[in-house]
């Protein structure tokens, strides 16, 4: 097995859905510029209340890619 070096890279997503979508949403977008991501890791979850009910949904997510 070789060695790897990997970087690291926060973002946060965001979904009205849920934590989940907010998350996928977060690793799809970074995929569309950021080659070969590996794992993923939710740092902070944070949301919107309206009205006394949850409205939005936001996760810190940290995304490790290997440096080629």
């Amino acid at each position: 097995m070789s060695d790897h070096v990997y970087r690291l890279s926060e973002i946060v997503g965001s979904s009205p859905v849920s934590i989940d979508e907010a998350i996928r949403n977060a690793v799809a977008k970074a995929a569309e510029t950021v080659r070969n991501i590996e794992w993923f890791e939710a740092q902070e979850i944070r949301g919107q209340v309206v009205d006394g009910a949850v409205a939005h949904f936001q996760v810190a997510v940290k995304i490790g890619f290997r440096v080629d």
